[in-house]
């Protein structure tokens, strides 16, 4: 058996409630989720909580595996039956331990001159293994032997990718196909795999860094176990001159100094569509104008704000230059803090 019992690695006494069990579980998920945790082993502990939650969440399992704990190596039959670690022989039970079985045989050590290892008695005879070794159910693979074991169906682990999604779809909410290798099934460790084209809607409104959930698309289960989830978190591309802060979108538009000084309307392209913009007289290259409500169309409506930036034209004819001089002139009294 594993060191740690099912309840151990959830931090549960045995008599826990349903409600205990689950809210110790949310609280483990939260804890180790490898989009949280900086742990290096998170994914092996999140399947591990997950692999304990899934046998005794379930009041059937939950009752088998309190009967194994108590008596591992129950045997099944009753007189004369047939004999192994955990059966009876005689009528008499066997009495072993598993310290035991790696006395006797040495853990490690050559057994039959084949080089038999103590761990491949569980792989030997129907595919357990101690603990989360290879990905494989604690229970599992006991039959063989006349105990107390039946095969555990697990649910899968949920996995987790990245989708970059463009701001235009944000606003509108759009649909989005991506390729992937899908597990389908695992049965006795080994994954088959099936290549599917997965239809994404892109949620309207959604945020950068939110994720989304499809059911069923993660890791395969074992034995008829479902598989997990996969996760896309989304990554929102936009323009270079283009931030965004929660829903809240910021542009960069450049104006010339006459409409500054002067004010003036302009159009602007944005991620809301093109907007007409009045840019008040005296306007100071940096300002932002904000035009509420413009911004991600998320559950608490963004606002857009445009960065106002004074750009000088490339002057290139003389008549372009006289103007300057002009303007040098009319400005000749006027002083500016440098």
């Amino acid at each position: 058996m594993a060191e740690k019992s099912y309840y151990d690695i959830l931090g549960v006494k045995k008599d826990a409630s349903d409600a205990d069990i689950k809210k110790k579980y949310r609280k483990l998920v939260r804890q180790y989720h490898p989009d949280v945790s900086s742990a290096p082993d998170s994914d092996a502990k999140i399947a591990e909580i997950n692999n304990a939650y899934e046998t005794i969440r379930d009041k059937d399992k939950r009752a088998e595996y309190d009967a194994m704990l108590a008596n591992p190596f129950a045997g099944r039959g009753g007189a004369g039956a047939q004999g192994g670690f955990g059966g009876q022989a005689g009528g008499q039970q066997s009495g072993f331990r598993w310290e035991d079985i790696k006395d006797q045989f040495g853990e490690g050590e050559a057994f039959g001159g084949g080089g038999f290892r103590f761990d491949d008695i569980f792989s030997a005879f129907g595919g357990g293994a101690r603990g989360q070794t290879g990905g494989r159910s604690q229970q599992g693979g006991f039959d063989q032997f006349g105990g107390g074991f039946s095969s555990h169906d697990s649910r899968g682990q949920d996995q987790h990718a990245e989708i970059n999604v463009d701001l235009a779809s944000v606003y509108s909410g759009d649909d989005y196909s991506i390729k992937l290798n899908v597990p389908v099934r695992q049965i006795n460790g080994e994954v088959s795999y099936d290549n599917k084209t997965l239809k994404i809607k892109i949620p309207k409104g959604i945020t950068d860094g939110k994720q989304i959930r499809l059911a069923g698309q993660g890791a395969a289960g074992t034995g008829s176990g479902k598989n997990g989830d996969l996760f896309l978190k989304v990554k929102i591309t936009h323009a270079s001159n283009i931030r965004l802060e929660g829903a809240n979108v910021y542009q960069t538009v450049n104006i010339t100094p006459w409409e500054a000084v002067l004010g003036d309307k302009i159009n602007v392209t944005t991620p809301a569509g093109t907007l007409g913009v009045t840019i008040p007289k005296n306007t100071k290259s940096g300002s932002n104008l904000r035009l509420k409500g413009k911004g991600i169309p998320a559950k608490e409506v963004g606002d857009l704000y445009l960065t106002l930036t004074i750009v000088n034209p490339k002057v290139t004819t003389d008549a372009e230059i006289a103007a300057y001089e002009q303007l040098k002139q009319a400005f000749a009294n006027s002083t500016i803090q440098r």
